[in-house]
Formats: C-alpha cells, sequence, structure tokens
C-alpha cells in the first residue's frame, strides 16, 4: 500500500512526504527498513524514530521536534492506535486455498465462497460457513455451528454444537467453545452428583477474539454470549449463562463462574477469579489476581475513572495499600512488644 491509501483508509494528514511512497510492512525502530512504518508518541521516541532507517513515521502533532528531511511524517491523534490499524492492513491476507482433500465434511453443510478447510479438518452436518472464514487443519466444526464471514479457525480449535459466531472472529490454536457448563446437582440421600441440564447454546458476536487453550461454555438451558469486540487471551475459562460485554479484556489465567457478566470495556486483568452469579459493571479495572465473590456487584460508582480494584474481595488498590500498611505496622508494634517483654524476663532473671 502507499501512504496515502494508508491515509485514506485511516485518517491523519501527511505532515512530510509523499503520499505514493510505499508501506510495505510495520516495524521496531531497531528492525524497521526503508519501506517500514514506525510511530511515535512523545519528543524522545520520535527523536529516535527520525533517526532509524523506517521510511515513514506515524506521530502525535505537536511534539516540537523538527522533522527534518528524507522521513515521512503522518500526524495523527493516536498514533499507537494509527500504527496497530495499519500492522492489520499491512498484514497479507493468506489466498484462499478451498477444501483440502483430507478434510471430513459431513452433509447439507454451507461453504460460502473463499472459504479455506485444512488439512484433516471436520465440518460436521448442517454447519454454515461465512465467505472468507478459514478452518485451519485439525479444527473441528460441530453439528448445525454457523461461522460467519471472514472469521479464523486456527488448528485443534474444537466448536461444539449449539454455537455461533459472527464475522471476523478470532479463534486460537486449542481453544473449546460451546462445551458442557460445570452444572450438577446433588442427592442429598446418597452424595452423588448428577449433571444438570447443559443444552443452551454459545453466541460470540462480531470482532472477537480468542487466544489459545482458552474455553468458553455452552448456557445451561439458555445462552453463553460474549458480545462485539472483546478479546480474550490465552488459558481463560468463561462459565456457562456468562455475558461478557462490548470490548471487554480478559487476561490470562482468568476464570469467570457460572451465570455472571462482565461490563462494556471492564479490564480483568491475569489470573483474576470472579465467583459465580457475580457482577463487574461498566469500565470497572480488576487488577491481576483480584477476586470478586460469589453473588458480589463490583462497579466504579463513587470512584475516580481508571480506578484499579485490588484483592478478594476487590476493593480500590489505594485502600488496599492503607489495609496492608496497617498490618505491617501492628505487626512491627506486636514484634517489639516481644522482644520487650524478652528482655524484662531475662532481667528479672
Amino acid at each position: 500500500m502507499t501512504l496515502g491509501e494508508l491515509i485514506e483508509a485511516l485518517g491523519g494528514e501527511l505532515a512530510q512526504g509523499r503520499p505514493e511512497q510505499a508501506v510495505l510492512g510495520v516495524g521496531s525502530v531497531a528492525a524497521a527498513g526503508a519501506a517500514d512504518l514506525v510511530f511515535a508518541e512523545d519528543a524522545a521516541s520520535l527523536t529516535e524514530s527520525l533517526k532509524s532507517d523506517a521510511g515513514a513515521v506515524v506521530v502525535r502533532g505537536g511534539l516540537g521536534v523538527e522533522y527534518g528531511e528524507g522521513k515521512s511524517v503522518v500526524e495523527t491523534r493516536q498514533p499507537r492506535l494509527w500504527f496497530a490499524q495499519a500492522g492489520k492492513l499491512l498484514k497479507p491476507v493468506p489466498d484462499s486455498a478451498g477444501v483440502h482433500r483430507s478434510a471430513s465434511i459431513g452433509a447439507d453443510v454451507e461453504l460460502g465462497p473463499e472459504v479455506t478447510v485444512g488439512a484433516c479438518a471436520v465440518v460436521e452436518d448442517g454447519a454454515r460457513i461465512g465467505k472468507g472464514t478459514r478452518i485451519e487443519a485439525g479444527a473441528i466444526v460441530g453439528r448445525g455451528v454457523v461461522i460467519g464471514e471472514g472469521c479464523r479457525i486456527y488448528p485443534r480449535a474444537v466448536l461444539y454444537s449449539g454455537t455461533t459466531l459472527g464475522n471476523r472472529v478470532v479463534v486460537q490454536a486449542g481453544v473449546v467453545l460451546g462445551a458442557d457448563g460445570f452444572g450438577y446437582v446433588r442427592d442429598s440421600a446418597s452424595g452423588a452428583y448428577t449433571q444438570f441440564p447443559q443444552q443452551g447454546t454459545l453466541v460470540i458476536e462480531d470482532d472477537v477474539e480468542i487466544g489459545a487453550n482458552s474455553t468458553i461454555d455452552r448456557g445451561a438451558l439458555e445462552e453463553t454470549r460474549i458480545r462485539r469486540g472483546t478479546k480474550i487471551d490465552n488459558l481463560v475459562h468463561v462459565g456457562h449463562n456468562c455475558d461478557i460485554g462490548e470490548d471487554v479484556i480478559l487476561v490470562a489465567l482468568t476464570g469467570v463462574s457460572g451465570s455472571s457478566s462482565v461490563g462494556k470495556g471492564a479490564v480483568i486483568a491475569g489470573q483474576v477469579g470472579i465467583g459465580d452469579h457475580a457482577h463487574v459493571g461498566p469500565g470497572v479495572i480488576l487488577g491481576g489476581q483480584a477476586g470478586v465473590l460469589s453473588g458480589k456487584t463490583v462497579t466504579n460508582e463513587g470512584l475516580k475513572p481508571g480506578t484499579v480494584l485490588w484483592g478478594t474481595p476487590a476493593r480500590p488498590l489505594k485502600q488496599v495499600l492503607r489495609e496492608l500498611a496497617v498490618v505491617s505496622r501492628l505487626a512491627k508494634a506486636r514484634s517489639r512488644g516481644s522482644e520487650t517483654r524478652e528482655k524484662d524476663e531475662k532481667s528479672v532473671d
């Protein structure tokens, strides 16, 4: 693509350089070449970018640094975002390879134009796969599963029957979608467990990305839903009947127990545990290893935007740090008291 084409697609202003200049990729300041794009968000990084071998720099305007000569410069309010979006546009799209001879395609399957089904992949009866979607090697698409357009299902992913994916969904290797949730009823007399019916559905909306080896369970009697634009890291588990809002971030090793909800724009950091029937409000930020107890609701009400909640039960980080400081002072005071008593006892002896 050319700089002009990128600006037409993404906005911004060409502050210096030629719109017809070719851009083949994006890179770091240290590794970029003459056909690559780098970004700068402050004066220091801009100075380094201008010294690099990169052919073009995207930058936030008004940093007070002279651009000099020989470098194309694009100004925009959010250079990191512009850079990331340019990277997606410049990333080569694999050509459609059709259906591999070793793939298994069931009866009444609908394959849209330019669909790829890789080696040893399985697409069971009645599945519908939209235009341009890629089903990679060894993936399994269950009976009646619906997959939208432009999706990427990586190797060994498993989509159980009852799963529906929107458009441009990315499912990384080893993901399991629509498995039975963990729901059992205990016989009070014998102590034996019987599985509660797990016959609901799973809906993944547009532009969701799901990291490697994550699992999302189907609803028990109704549905589990992951809403538009949510990004899920590797090794995340979402239980049955959950509702995860739009543009949520779920970081690695997080577990969301059944029948819980997470509001739009929330950020759930690594190793967070959310109990069953709990509710995390819109925009809430839960720091690493925070915990939300079963049945509890956590919101940003009365807090400054961007406040991080931490600990178990999750509460504002500043509050947690004050509590830890108090506990530390008490422990030191007790230790000093013990030392004083020991000295007194020795002096008496």
